[in-house]
């Protein structure tokens, strides 16, 4: 949903932007060639990607580009260090989850197609003491297992994998690599299929790997941090995108987005701030509001978008003003 994301963050000409997910870089790119003057911090906390932003930075206007990093919750620090306080950009991009870079190579343990050492880890090469998933296999209690497959996961089958991992500990057999849990997690399901949404076969341990890999990177508190400092950082008036790929995502940042009752139509008199037309009731409590959002219901990707790109199958995309 590219095109998408850059019509709702709107670009105009020597506006600042903050892409909290750099990636291979996709949306920077577009926001870069959107419009003359565009300035681009981008976060990563995975090492190769912010390689991949010095790389781009080195090939646009000097100042356009700014990589940084870190997790989200090494923004304050590293925007504080460069001069950069609150309400600071004119937009911000969150997309969620794993670039396909990560997926795509089996050392970093993501993928259940490569097999390979079972890492998870985002930023394993720069925060070293951060557990692996073989590590937390190794360690945890079945019922903390349990626990972070069914609401990591949202894994039915979550106790008796949970079960299953504790009793493969017992017998000493290890799960150091993905194809070793991939093939554990067969076992349990008896090696039945599954099928996506779009009837293409899924394997039944998508979502143990997907529950791990949340819990390894602690997501759900960083993405809950991004939401809150977003609105710290943006101008009034500012936009924020949000691309999401699970139901716990998508939850905490509606909950951000929403935390206030949306405006409503009537047919009193209309007062317009940031662009938006407000009722004379609706004043005396516009300071209470946080967001204004921009699309009514959230939007998901076409069956065209699905069929080209399987992997956005279950994005969704949210978008709203700072008010």
């Amino acid at each position: 949903m590219h095109d998408e994301v850059i019509s709702f963050l709107n670009p105009k000409k020597g506006q600042r932007f903050l892409d909290m997910t750099f990636g291979a870089g996709g949306h920077t790119k577009q926001l870069l060639n959107s419009t003359e003057d565009v300035v681009v911090y981008t976060l990563d906390r995975d090492p190769v990607a912010y390689k991949l932003a010095v790389q781009t930075a080195s090939e646009v206007a000097e100042g356009r580009l700014v990589p940084l990093l870190g997790r989200f919750s090494d923004l304050p620090e590293l925007l504080l260090n460069m001069g950069v306080g609150e309400n600071f950009f004119d937009g911000i991009l969150i997309d969620c989850g794993c670039s396909s870079m990560q997926f795509d190579t089996a050392e970093r343990g993501f993928s259940l197609s490569k097999d390979g050492p079972l890492d998870m880890r985002m930023d394993s090469t720069r925060l070293t003491r951060q557990p692996s998933a073989a590590e937390i296999l190794a360690n945890v209690d079945e019922d903390s297992l349990s626990r972070i497959l069914k609401v990591y996961g949202e894994e039915r089958q979550a106790k008796k994998i949970a079960r299953a991992v504790i009793e493969a500990r017992y017998l000493f057999k290890s799960l150091k690599t993905t194809r070793e849990l991939a093939q554990l997690v067969e076992s349990v399901f008896g090696f039945q299929s599954k099928v996506d949404k779009l009837q293409r076969p899924s394997h039944v341990a998508t979502k143990t790997f997907q529950a791990l890999r949340i819990f390894v990177n602690d997501e759900m508190n960083e993405l809950d941090f991004a939401m809150k400092f977003a609105h710290r950082s943006l101008k009034v008036g500012g936009r924020i995108v949000t691309l999401s790929f699970h139901s716990l995502e998508d939850t905490i940042i509606k909950n951000e987005l929403h935390s206030v009752p949306l405006l409503t139509d009537d047919n009193n008199q209309k007062y317009k701030i940031y662009g938006l037309e407000l009722s004379a009731d609706d004043m005396d409590s516009l300071m209470e509001r946080k967001w204004h959002n921009i699309n009514k219901h959230v939007l998901t990707p076409t069956l065209e978008e699905m069929s080209a790109n399987p992997r956005s199958r279950s994005a969704k995309l949210r978008a709203a003003i700072k008010l």
